[in-house]
C-alpha cells in the first residue's frame, strides 16, 4: 500500500534512536492543555482542521443512482477550505458540470440526470480540508461501480453418471463487484435439497458425495444473486443421465435401501474439496476464516475437524454445511495454526490437513490525537501501529511528508523519532497538522492529529455570582470552571480577605473547585476565585449559604388496629426557617391519594375507619429546595373481636422462621437444583433468600455465602465449582430481619474437572542483579476444580526469538538465575491439575535485577528562586547507566538556617522527585520556607538504588508573607474592656514589621463596620474598651512583612466575663443484652434536646449500621442471636464526640423444652403398642390351643423393643440387611459383617430361649415346640433384641401329611402384616 498524501517513506531509524525511543515513550513532562467545550470559547478559539465524516475507502455505488456522493465533512476555525485529488491527481471540481461541492463542506455530487457514465468517474478520491492554521487529509477514497455480468452463454450436455459414484456440478458464475450470492435450484424454482450426501462448497459448485437414481429426478442450475443491482442470473441447468443394467423401481425406494436392492459397491472417503492430503490458508486478522472439508464415499462420510498442537476454541469455532466446513467470525493471531478434517466410514477414514496463517492489515496501539499547548511548553505526538508484516510508519506536516519540508525557524524546537514527534518550547504560529500514515502489503491507517500553540487570557466558564445553599455539616463543593493558556493558577478568597483559602477545611482542586470539608453557620460568606497567567486575570463570586438540616423529629410507628377503628400516623418536621418543605405521605410505594376517607394535617395521617385495604406500609417524606428525610412505618389490620378474639394478642412483625425440607435434584457436573419449603413470615413478607454453602475439604465448619434469591422463589439452580463437597443451607430474609438458618442439606460433590482460572498477579522482577524471580498469587481452593495442582511457568527473552523455557511447579515462585542486568522476558503462566491443563495467562513482561546506577547527575544549579519555590537544572546521565527501570532523579534538599536572627530551624532532609528525559532536564522546587538558607544534591535513581550524589549546591529564598500568629487569646478582664494577647509567628518567612488586628462587631448575624489597628513587631498585647457591656466582636490577627499580610488568625469575644465553655462528653456507656435486642444506657453533659447516634458493628462480617435516638436510655431491636457486637455512641451535632467503644454478645435463640411424655402423638403410639401386643397375645392363645407353634416370650420382648428403639438403628428389611456379597443372615436379622463385629456382645444377647435346652457341647438344642420351624432353613438362634422378626415366614412343603394344618398356620409377622 502507498504512503497517503506523500511520496516516501521515512528512513530505517537506527538501534541508538529506537533505544532512546523507547525511553521516551514513557516522557510524561509535557501535559497537554485539555480545551473545554463552552461555545464561547469554541468560537474565538482558533483551531486547525479536523475531517470528522468521509466515505468508506473502498466505496462501491450503484450505476443505475442518478448521483454519486463522495462524503468529506471538516471542523476548524476559521473554517476550513476544500480541494480534492484524484488518481494522485489535483481534481479541478469547476471544469466539470458534472461535479458539485456542497456549500461549507468537501462533500462531491457527481450527478448523471444530463447524461454521462458512473464509470468514467472510478478512481482514488483524497479530500484536502485547509484553513491558515494547516491541512487535514482525508483516507484514499477507492470509487468503483458495481457489475453484474450476465452468465456466459453454453449448451451442457446430459452428464453421465453412475449409481453411488461421486459427482461436482461446477457453477464458475460470473465475476461481479461485489461477488454475487449463490445458490443452487431446479427449473421449477424449487432449491435443491442439501444433506450430508449433497451440499455446495464455498466456490458455489454443488458436491455429490454419492449419487443415487432419484438424484436423476430434478435438473440442477446454478443461481448468481448480485444484491447491488437486485438481479439473479441464472445458468443452464444440468441433467443427469445414469449408467446402470438394473432397472430403478420408484415405489421400491425407502430410506434404509436407496438402491432398491441393487448391489452397489460401496468406496472409501476421498476428498473432492480440497484435493490432496494437505494445503494452506491465509486469512488477515478479525476477519472470517471458513475451511472446507468435502468427501466422496458409500456410505456417504462424517467430517470431523481437529486442530494439531491445542484444542479448537470452542467460545469461537461454529460448524456449518454438515460440519463440512468450520467458521471462526472474528480471526485472531492465536487461531494460526494446522487446521485438521478427517473423512470416515465404515471402510475407513482419510485426513486433509490445512495450514493456516493470520496476517494483519495494521492497527492502532496508539493512536496520535490533537495536541493543544501554550507557548514554550513541551509536547510529543505518538503513533504506534501494530500488524503482520509490521507497518512502516510516515510522518507528514499538512499533507507533506515531513522529511520533504523547508526548515523553518519553528523546525529546530520539532524532532521526528520514528513513530513519535517531540515538541520542544513551542512559538506561537507553529501550529500545523500532522499524518501518521502506517503500512504494510494488506492495508494502511492516516490519522490526523493538529499541534495547535495556544495564548489566552483567563476567562471563567461559569455563571457569574452563584447562590449556594448547602446543609450544614455536609461535605460542599463550590465550582470555578476556568480557562486560559498557559494554564492560569487559582486561588480562592473568602469575603475579600486573607492569602488564600487551601488546607485545613479547605481544599483546591486543579479544576478549580473549592472544597468544604463540613461546611458550618461561620462558613457563610462571599467566595472568590481568582485565576491569573502571564496574559492577565479573571474572577468570579459564589455566595454559600449554610442551613439547618430537615429532619423527621416524630416519626410514624408499626400500628396493628381493628378494622373499622381509627388509625393515625404522626410525622412531626423541623427545618432550616428560611427553607419552605412540603410534606408528602404514600403507601406501598405510591403516591396517596387524599380523598374523604384519609385526613392530613401539618403533623400526622389519619384514617378514620380502616378496611382491610388499607393495610401496607405508610412513608411520610419531607422536602426542601436542598434535602429531605423520610420514615416509614407499617399499619396492620386485625380482624373484628367479635370473629376472632384472638385478635389481642397479635404481634407486631417479626423474622421469618427458617426454611425446611430442603432437597437436592437435577444433578449435574457444575450445578444442581435446590428446592426447600418457606417458614412462617412472621406477618412480613419474605423478599430474599440467601442460600449459604460448606465444603469440608479446604474450610470445614464455614459457611459462605453463594447466591441470592428474590423471596418468590423456592427452587433454583446453584452453579458450582468442580471437585468439591457441598452442603447448603437457606436464610430467608424480610423486612426486620434474617431468619435462623435451615438445616443443612445432603452433601452434594461436583466431579474434578481441569482448571478454569488464570493465576493473577503474573509478574517478574529482580531480587538481585542477575536473577529474575518469578511470581504470581496461586489459585484460590474453589479454583483447584481437582487434585495435584501445579504450574506451568514458560519465559524467554523478549525480542530475541528464543523458545521459552518452561518449568512445571507447585510452589507460587520461581527463581530464574543467571540472568543480564535489567533486561526484559516474556512471562506466561497455566495452571494445571491430574484432570487436565487451564487457560494460559496473557503474556506479561518481567525484568531482572537492577544494580546501582554507574553515573550520577551533574551541573546541578539554580536558576532562579522566589520565596516558596526554585528552578533548578542539571546535567542528565545516559539511561544506559541507570541499569534498571528509570524511576526519577530524586533531589535531597533540606533547609541549612533561617535569614531571621536567633530563628532555630529543623534540618530534615526531604525528597522530589523528577522524572524527565529530555536533554536538557529542568524542574521546579515547591513549599519551601521564604527567607531561608538551602543546601541540595541530586541523584538518580531506578526502582531499587540510587546512584552517587551530585555537586551541592547553596541557595537562599525570598523573603514572603509570615505564617498566622502562634496564639491569640481574648480575655474579659472587666466588664467593659477586652484584653487581647498574641505571640509572634513560628515562620516569619521574612523580617517583621508589624502586626494589623481588622475587628468588627456582630449583631446577631450582621456584621458592624471594620476597624483596623496596626502595631509594630514588638507589640503582642491590645485592650479594646467596648461601647456596652453586651457588645461582641469578631477578630482577625495577622503579622506583616514588606511582602505583606500574612496568615489570619479568626477569634471571636466571649459572651461573659472569663466564660468557659463547658466540654461536652459522654461516658459509662452500658448494655444488657438480651438475643434480639439490647438496652443501650449512658450519662452525658449535652443539652436536654441534644441527639446522639448509635453506631453498631457486627464483628463475624464488620457491618455497620447507625441509629439516631434521643435520650438515654434506648431499646437497640433488629439483633441476631448469639453474635458478638460492637458499639459506640456520638453526638449528632458534634461528630467528634463519641463514647468508647462497648464490646457485647446477644443470648442464644431461646428453644422451648417439651415435655415428651405430656404430648399427645407419644401418647398415642403407647397406645398402639398396647395394642398390637394385646393382639399378638389373643393370636398366641389361639395357635396354642390348636397346637401350632407359637412364638417365644422372647419374642414378644424383642419385639416391643424393636418397636420402641431409637431411629438411628437399621431397619429390619432383609433387603437392606444383605452383604456386599448379597447374603442375609436369617438367624439374628443382620448382615454376617454386623454378625461377627456383635459376636462379644453381652451374654444377655446370647441367652437361650425360653422351652429349648442346652446340649453338653453348650449349642441349644431345639424343643419340640420350637419355632425354627417357621424357619426357611436351619438351625436358627433368637436375640432378645427384635432383629430376628424378618426371619418369620410360613413354613413351605415342611410335611406333605401336615397338609390344611401348616397351610393355615399364621405366623406372628404375617399376623401383624395383615393388620396393616
Amino acid at each position: 500500500m502507498r504512503p497517503v498524501g506523500g511520496r516516501e517513506m521515512l528512513g530505517k531509524v537506527g538501534h541508538a534512536a529506537l533505544t532512546l525511543l523507547s525511553l521516551l515513550l514513557l516522557w510524561q513532562e509535557a501535559a497537554a492543555i485539555e480545551v473545554p467545550l463552552d461555545p464561547k470559547i469554541q468560537q474565538d478559539l482558533k483551531q486547525p482542521p479536523t475531517i470528522i465524516k468521509q466515505s468508506v475507502k473502498d466505496y462501491i455505488v450503484d450505476p443505475r443512482d442518478n448521483t454519486i456522493i463522495i462524503e468529506c465533512e471538516a471542523k476548524g476555525n476559521p473554517v476550513p477550505t476544500f480541494s480534492w485529488r484524484r488518481s494522485g491527481r489535483l481534481f479541478n471540481i469547476g471544469k466539470d458540470p458534472r461535479v458539485t461541492m456542497r456549500k461549507r463542506s468537501g462533500t462531491l455530487e457527481v450527478g448523471f440526470r444530463s447524461g454521462g457514465r458512473p464509470e468514467d468517474y472510478e478512481g482514488e478520491y483524497q479530500c484536502f480540508a485547509t484553513n491558515e492554521l494547516g491541512v487535514a487529509l482525508s483516507n484514499k477514497i477507492l470509487l468503483r461501480v458495481s457489475k453484474a455480468p450476465l452468465w456466459p452463454k453454453e449448451v451442457l450436455a446430459p452428464v453421465q453418471v453412475t449409481e453411488g459414484s461421486s459427482l461436482v456440478l461446477p457453477c464458475n458464475p460470473p465475476p461481479g463487484l461485489p461477488p454475487p450470492l449463490i445458490f443452487w435450484m431446479d427449473s421449477n424454482m424449487i432449491p435443491i435439497h442439501q444433506d450430508r450426501r449433497v451440499s455446495m462448497g464455498l466456490n458455489g459448485d454443488l458436491y455429490f458425495s454419492n449419487v443415487l437414481v432419484q438424484d436423476a429426478q430434478n435438473d440442477y442450475s446454478c443461481n448468481a444473486r448480485f444484491n447491488f443491482t437486485y438481479t439473479i442470473q441464472q445458468k443452464n441447468p444440468f441433467n443427469l443421465k445414469f449408467q446402470t443394467t438394473e432397472p430403478y423401481n420408484d415405489t421400491s425406494y425407502n430410506a434404509s435401501d436407496p438402491f432398491g436392492g441393487r448391489k452397489v459397491a460401496e468406496t472409501p472417503p476421498s476428498f473432492l474439496s480440497p484435493e490432496g492430503s494437505g494445503s494452506s490458508k491465509m486469512v488477515l486478522r478479525d476477519e472470517r476464516l471458513l475451511l472446507e472439508c468435502i468427501a466422496a464415499g458409500l456410505p456417504t462420510p462424517s467430517i470431523k475437524w481437529f486442530k494439531r498442537g491445542g484444542d479448537l476454541p470452542a467460545q469461537k469455532v461454529k460448524f456449518e454445511n454438515f460440519n463440512k466446513t468450520l467458521k471462526i467470525l472474528s480471526v485472531s493471531e492465536e487461531d494460526a495454526g494446522e487446521y485438521v478434517c478427517m473423512a470416515d466410514n465404515r471402510l475407513g477414514s482419510i485426513r486433509h490437513s490445512i495450514d493456516v496463517q493470520v496476517k494483519a492489515a495494521p492497527y492502532w496501539l496508539d493512536k496520535p490525537t490533537n495536541l493543544v499547548l501554550a507557548p514554550e511548553e513541551n509536547g510529543r505526538l505518538v503513533c504506534r501501529a501494530n500488524g503482520n508484516p509490521k507497518p512502516n510508519i510516515q510522518w507528514l506536516m499538512n499533507g507533506e511528508p515531513i522529511n520533504k519540508i523547508t526548515e523553518t525557524p519553528t523546525s529546530a524546537n520539532r524532532e521526528v523519532l520514528g513513530d513519535t514527534i517531540l515538541f520542544r518550547g513551542v512559538q506561537i504560529g507553529s501550529s500545523a497538522v500532522y499524518q501518521c500514515n502506517a503500512s504494510n502489503q494488506h492495508g494502511y491507517l492516516l490519522a490526523n492529529a493538529f499541534v495547535s500553540v495556544l495564548d489566552m487570557a483567563p476567562r471563567m466558564l461559569g455563571p457569574k455570582n452563584q447562590l449556594i445553599k448547602v446543609i450544614m455539616n455536609n461535605r460542599t463543593f463550590l465550582n470555578c470552571p476556568f480557562f486560559g493558556s498557559p494554564l492560569p493558577e487559582l486561588r480562592w478568597f473568602k469575603n475579600g480577605q486573607g492569602s488564600g483559602l487551601d488546607g485545613g477545611q479547605y481544599r483546591v482542586y486543579v479544576n478549580g473547585t473549592l472544597e468544604i470539608k463540613r461546611a458550618r453557620k461561620e462558613d457563610e460568606g462571599i467566595y472568590t476565585c481568582v485565576a491569573n497567567n502571564m496574559l492577565g486575570n479573571a474572577e468570579n463570586q459564589v455566595q454559600l449559604e449554610v442551613k439547618e438540616p430537615t429532619r423527621i423529629i416524630q416519626a410514624p410507628t408499626h400500628q396493628s388496629v381493628l378494622r373499622g377503628s381509627k388509625a393515625s400516623f404522626h410525622c412531626k418536621v423541623v427545618s432550616d426557617p428560611s427553607l419552605p418543605t412540603k410534606v408528602t405521605w404514600t403507601k406501598d410505594g405510591e403516591r396517596l391519594d387524599l380523598g374523604w376517607r384519609l385526613k392530613k394535617d401539618e403533623e400526622s395521617l389519619t384514617i378514620p375507619s380502616v378496611s382491610e385495604n388499607d393495610e401496607g406500609i405508610y412513608t411520610c417524606t419531607v422536602k426542601s429546595e436542598i434535602d429531605q428525610d423520610s420514615a416509614s412505618a407499617r399499619l396492620t389490620v386485625l380482624e373484628d373481636a367479635f370473629l376472632n378474639p384472638s385478635v389481642f394478642s397479635a404481634l407486631p412483625p417479626d423474622r421469618p422462621d427458617p426454611p425446611i425440607d430442603l432437597d437436592l435434584s437435577d444433578p449435574s457436573a457444575r450445578s444442581v437444583r435446590l428446592t426447600w419449603i418457606p417458614g412462617n413470615d412472621r406477618r412480613s413478607p419474605v423478599t430474599e433468600f440467601l442460600v449459604q454453602f460448606e465444603e469440608n475439604r479446604w474450610e470445614p465448619g464455614r459457611w459462605q455465602d453463594l447466591s441470592s434469591f428474590p423471596g418468590d422463589l423456592n427452587s433454583v439452580i446453584l452453579q458450582l465449582a468442580p471437585n468439591v463437597n457441598y452442603q447448603f443451607r437457606v436464610i430467608a430474609i424480610n423486612s426486620v430481619g434474617r431468619s435462623q438458618p435451615s438445616q443443612p442439606s445432603p452433601r452434594y460433590k461436583t466431579t474434578a474437572a481441569p482448571p478454569d482460572a488464570i493465576p493473577r498477579d503474573l509478574r517478574g522482577w529482580g531480587s538481585d542483579k542477575d536473577n529474575m524471580e518469578i511470581t504470581w498469587e496461586p489459585l484460590r481452593d474453589l479454583e483447584k476444580n481437582g487434585p495435584n495442582l501445579q504450574y506451568n511457568v514458560w519465559w524467554r527473552r523478549k525480542d530475541s526469538g528464543d523458545d521459552w523455557t518452561n518449568v512445571t511447579t507447585s510452589e507460587t515462585k520461581y527463581v530464574v538465575r543467571y540472568t543480564e542486568t535489567y533486561v526484559p522476558y516474556e512471562i506466561k503462566i497455566q495452571a494445571r491439575n491430574e484432570l487436565g491443563s487451564g487457560p494460559e495467562s496473557n503474556i506479561v513482561i518481567g525484568y531482572s535485577g537492577e544494580d546501582k546506577p554507574a553515573d550520577s547527575p551533574s551541573e546541578l544549579r539554580v536558576l532562579k528562586v522566589g520565596s516558596t519555590r526554585a528552578n533548578i537544572h542539571w546535567k542528565p546521565v545516559d539511561l544506559s547507566s541507570v541499569q534498571g527501570e528509570f524511576k526519577e532523579y530524586r533531589l535531597y534538599y533540606w533547609r541549612e538556617s533561617s535569614l531571621v536572627p536567633g530563628l532555630v530551624v529543623s534540618k530534615e532532609k526531604k525528597t522530589t522527585g523528577f522524572y524527565t528525559t529530555v536533554p536538557e532536564p529542568s524542574g521546579i522546587l515547591k513549599d519551601l520556607v521564604p527567607y531561608s538558607k538551602y543546601k541540595m544534591f541530586m541523584v538518580v535513581a531506578n526502582s531499587r538504588f540510587e546512584s552517587l550524589p551530585s555537586n551541592n549546591v547553596e541557595f537562599t529564598t525570598a523573603e514572603g508573607v509570615p505564617d498566622a500568629p502562634r496564639f491569640f487569646r481574648i480575655n474579659r478582664r472587666s466588664l467593659d474592656t477586652l484584653y487581647l494577647e498574641w505571640d509572634k509567628p513560628l515562620e516569619p518567612n521574612g523580617i517583621l514589621i508589624g502586626y494589623q488586628l481588622v475587628y468588627q462587631r456582630v449583631n446577631g448575624s450582621r456584621l458592624g463596620p471594620q476597624q483596623i489597628e496596626t502595631f509594630r513587631p514588638n507589640v503582642t498585647h491590645f485592650i479594646l474598651r467596648l461601647p456596652d457591656r453586651s457588645a461582641r466582636y469578631k477578630f482577625n490577627l495577622s503579622a506583616l512583612t514588606q511582602v505583606g499580610t500574612g496568615e489570619v488568625y479568626a477569634e471571636e469575644s466571649p459572651h461573659f466575663t472569663n466564660e468557659v465553655i463547658p466540654r461536652r462528653e459522654i461516658w459509662n456507656l452500658t448494655v444488657v443484652p438480651n438475643s434480639y435486642y439490647a438496652n443501650v444506657n449512658w450519662s452525658h453533659n449535652f443539652p436536654a434536646d441534644s441527639k446522639f447516634v448509635l453506631e453498631v458493628t457486627l464483628d463475624s462480617n464488620k457491618t455497620v449500621t447507625v441509629e439516631e435516638v434521643k435520650q438515654p436510655p434506648v431499646n437497640l431491636k433488629a439483633l441476631i442471636a448469639g453474635e458478638k457486637y460492637h458499639l459506640r455512641v456520638y453526638s449528632q451535632e458534634l461528630n467528634s464526640v463519641s463514647s468508647k467503644s462497648v464490646t457485647f454478645k446477644t443470648k442464644a435463640a431461646h428453644i422451648d423444652q417439651v415435655d415428651i411424655a405430656t404430648q399427645g402423638w407419644f401418647i398415642g403410639l403407647m397406645c398402639a403398642i398396647a395394642l398390637i401386643i394385646l393382639i399378638l397375645l389373643i393370636v398366641c392363645f389361639i395357635k396354642r390351643s390348636r397346637g401350632g407353634k407359637y412364638p417365644s416370650p422372647g419374642f414378644l420382648t424383642g419385639f416391643t423393643k424393636y418397636l420402641v428403639r431409637d431411629k438411628k438403628d437399621l431397619p429390619l428389611d432383609p433387603v437392606d440387611q444383605k452383604d456386599q456379597d448379597g447374603s442375609f443372615d436369617y438367624q439374628n436379622g443382620s448382615s454376617v459383617r454386623d454378625r461377627n463385629e456383635n459376636e462379644n456382645s453381652s451374654d444377655e444377647d446370647n441367652k437361650p430361649l425360653q422351652g429349648s435346652q442346652t446340649s453338653l457341647d453348650g449349642n441349644v438344642k431345639e424343643s419340640d415346640d420350637s419355632l425354627v420351624d417357621y424357619g426357611e432353613g436351619g438351625d436358627g438362634q433368637f436375640n432378645e433384641d427384635g432383629s430376628f422378626i424378618g426371619q418369620y415366614t410360613v413354613k413351605k412343603d415342611k410335611d406333605e401329611t401336615e397338609g390344611n394344618e401348616s397351610s393355615e398356620a399364621t405366623s406372628p409377622v404375617n399376623a401383624i402384616y395383615s393388620l396393616a
